[in-house]
């Protein structure tokens, strides 16, 4: 058998350079190697079934997002060792069922930016402010507001670019004049108050450093408690990344408004917010009740219905 620690290295260290994140991937696949050794000399689908679904607690999702894991891995073993055996496809499947998300209002919005208002540091303050806006603006996912540098921020020009985001793909993205006013407030904010920024982010830490995505989550936690924002019974906890579907959702419901063609400006909107295929953006005409009223009342209207 193939050392499987150092196929691991190799595996993860190629799968990345290609684009992939793999967060946690090392972890699980460390983890599978080590039950291996309890009795398996080598990878066996009973083995691999067997340890991802250990865990009794887990949901079945989470049975087979494992054992995918390790799929991949078996894929990549294979080729050195023939005695490996992958994981068929269809062993613990089951239905990806994506969870409506909390939509903010302006007000929730609104009650959020001023909740920055309580934190003690001004430069946390002000840099929160800047995060919170861009996001709900443009609809651009927490981990390319973090990785977004000086160089990345063209306010004369009105735009930015999002580099290497998820897929690896490149965008530019367009800001409207209100956004750019507020991007150029926080920087001569920050600017006066970090005079020794840590790097070129533009997105500053209270300590000039670039925001942790960790630590971000925790900060928006607590501005959700101060800004009073919770969900009603049945439906999703607000999230951050729920700013990032209150922009699509709004997109879409003001070029309804409008009476404009949304099926021909779908793909505009998908490559605003990065995904890799429209397929992606048309779920969000599922996101909220009104959306699907009014897709349906204009598929009757295309159709001569009654």
């Amino acid at each position: 058998m193939s050392d499987l620690h150092a196929a691991a290295v190799e595996y993860l260290a190629i799968r990345r350079a290609l684009g992939f994140k793999l967060r946690g991937h090392d972890r699980l696949i460390e983890d599978f190697i080590a039950f291996l050794t309890d009795g398996s000399s080598t990878i066996t689908t009973a083995a691999a079934v067997m340890w991802a679904t250990r865990p009794a607690h887990l949901q079945p999702v989470r049975y087979a997002q494992r054992l995918g894991v390790i799929r991949g891995f078996a894929n990549y073993v294979r080729t050195i060792d023939t005695t490996v055996q992958v994981p068929p496809i269809d062993v613990l499947p089951y239905r990806r069922w994506r969870r409506t998300p909390y939509l903010y209002s302006q007000a929730d919005i609104d009650a959020l930016i001023a909740a920055t208002g309580r934190m003690r540091r001004p430069l946390r303050a002000a840099t929160y402010r800047g995060v919170l806006g861009l996001l709900a603006v443009t609809g651009m996912r927490v981990g390319e507001v973090i990785a977004l540098d000086n160089a990345d921020v063209d306010l004369p020009a009105g735009a930015l670019v999002i580099r290497e985001a998820k897929f690896g793909k490149h965008r530019h993205l367009p800001l409207h004049p209100s956004t750019v006013t507020a991007l150029r407030d926080y920087t001569a904010a920050r600017d006066q108050l970090c005079t020794w920024p840590r790097g070129s982010s533009f997105f500053v830490s209270a300590h000039g450093t670039r925001l942790i995505y960790r630590n971000v989550h925790t900060a928006f936690t607590e501005m959700l408690t101060h800004a009073a924002i919770t969900a009603p019974a049945g439906t999703a906890a607000p999230t951050i990344h729920g700013l990032r579907h209150s922009f699509a959702v709004a997109t879409l419901r003001d070029w309804y408004r409008a009476s404009v063609d949304v099926a021909a400006r779908l793909p505009v909107l998908s490559a605003y917010l990065g995904h890799a295929h429209p397929a992606s953006t048309y779920w969000y005409l599922s996101a909220a009740p009104d959306l699907l009223a009014a897709a349906a009342h204009r598929l009757e209207q295309s159709t001569g219905d009654s």
